[in-house]
């Protein structure tokens, strides 16, 4: 792997001497393996390298980006003096700039989130026995036609950020993957699932035969699924998608929809939002979680915040240019491609589990619908009007009778989430720990 520091570094010098005023350069590295197996044989294997240098440079209250994949110090000269050129043409923006000194990070700690496997990445044949091994379990479930696939992957990545304003730093991280998805059933009658696991850590990761299992026990469980009846039902989301509905949320206190006006709570700000007692927090220093990170794509230090505290909003996720746009100071929540200007982004979220199994709640529940898959999304972004397709299990006196398919879940996003009710199944290893979401009374459109 090049030095990534030194390619930032680089870019930067290339970027004062092609005149610009200040700049911070992106560099992003990444190797990834993948295999694909069907019907008990090697169906692809994929491996791809490559680098990734993003500049962007500032000529007062302008700017530009350049992106390119070759390190070459021509190719880097050439990209520099384009930028500067681009941001001489670029209209003005009052908000855009790099970062204070005082506000970078200092002192991070890398080691202590664990974001990379220090351990010998599998090797090609060893994915490949994962891949078949799942694909075998899932097939051993009875109701199960086929396995449709059966793949496993590794990847490693290294960022390297560096700016004119003195931030420099980098890191690597890691990731293995392994997924199953089973058919049942034949022709029309087909019905699908699937069961994937992706931990940082390759020793963390669930056995092949358990995803394999599981996802012939969802693909099983589907057989003739019908719609279910038109009216207004209560709606559990089943924690496999639950952070969807949590992801809306956070989607709307976005800086940047908030300074647009393009928010349904751009005015719920110290407001109640969700239940009593309900908090949502982000917290980028958990240890050996995927979107764990020391600092975010502007060199501001990634801390521990309260997005939702006692289900009261309690700030917006704000880049730099965003935080100067409303007044306010960054949350630390920038993120970025090589390609792109950073944008308020949130990663690791944590919602209060509740004191209900998932179990408790389908009993509680009543007449209603356990939602286990979406297609598709229509939601208003001033309003918070949410309608999508759905799939799952009709529940009848608190017990379920049998899988549904081809309806549509509606309601209101605000009165949806301030009436929630959570379950205690969230899983700790994921980035986004969202338990099952039980909301009443919203509009099945089926039958």
């Amino acid at each position: 792997m090049p030095d990534l520091g030194i390619l930032a570094e680089k870019m930067l010098d290339a970027a004062k001497k092609a005149g610009a005023g200040a700049a911070d350069a992106l560099v992003v590295q990444g190797d990834s393996l993948s295999i694909e197996v069907t019907n008990g044989a090697l169906e692809h294997a994929e491996r791809a390298e490559g680098i990734d240098l993003g500049l962007r440079v500032l000529i007062g209250q302008r700017s530009a980006i350049v992106s390119i994949s070759d390190a070459s110090d021509a190719t880097i000269e050439t990209m520099a003096e384009r930028a500067v050129a681009m941001a001489k043409a670029a209209p003005e923006d009052p908000y855009i700039g790099l970062a204070d000194p005082s506000q970078l990070a200092q002192n991070w700690d890398v080691e202590a989130l664990e974001l990379a496997d220090s351990a010998e990445p599998l090797s090609p044949d060893a994915l490949k026995e994962m891949s078949l091994e799942a694909e075998s379990a899932a097939l051993a479930v009875s109701g199960v036609h086929k396995v449709d696939s059966s793949g496993a992957s590794y990847s490693k990545s290294g960022i390297h950020l560096a700016a004119s304003n003195g931030f420099s730093g980098g890191y690597s991280r890691t990731s293995t993957g392994l997924y199953c998805t089973a058919i049942s059933g034949e022709g029309l009658e087909m019905e699908r699932d699937y069961k994937g696991d992706s931990r940082v850590f390759a020793a963390d990761m669930m056995s092949a035969d358990e995803v394999g299992r599981i996802a012939g026990e969802r693909a099983a469980a589907l057989a003739g699924a019908k719609q279910p009846p038109t009216g207004s039902f209560p709606v559990l989301f089943d924690e496999r998608i639950s952070s969807s509905l949590i992801g809306h949320l956070v989607a709307a206190v976005s800086g940047r929809a908030v300074a647009r006006g393009v928010s349904w709570l751009k005015e719920a700000l110290g407001e109640r939002v969700l239940p009593e007692g309900m908090d949502l927090v982000e917290d980028p220093t958990r240890p050996r979680v995927s979107g764990s990170k020391p600092f975010d794509a502007e060199g501001l230090p990634a801390t521990r915040r309260a997005i939702v505290e006692n289900g009261v909003l309690q700030g917006w996720t704000l880049d730099l240019a965003s935080a100067r746009q409303l007044g306010l100071e960054s949350t630390g929540s920038a993120a970025r491609g090589a390609g792109s200007a950073p944008s308020p982004s949130v990663g690791n979220l944590t919602l209060t589990a509740g004191a209900y199994t998932r179990e408790d709640l389908i009993s509680q529940m009543g007449t209603g619908l356990i939602v286990t898959s979406m297609i598709g999304s229509s939601v208003n972004p001033n309003t918070g009007e949410y309608s999508r397709g759905a799939s799952g299990f009709w529940v009848e006196n608190g017990e379920m009778i049998g899988p549904v398919n081809e309806c549509t879940v509606a309601g209101n996003l605000r009165e949806m989430l301030g009436s929630v009710v959570a379950a205690n199944d969230g899983q700790t290893h994921l980035s986004r720990v969202i338990p099952s979401l039980l909301v009443e009374g919203l509009t099945i459109a089926g039958s």
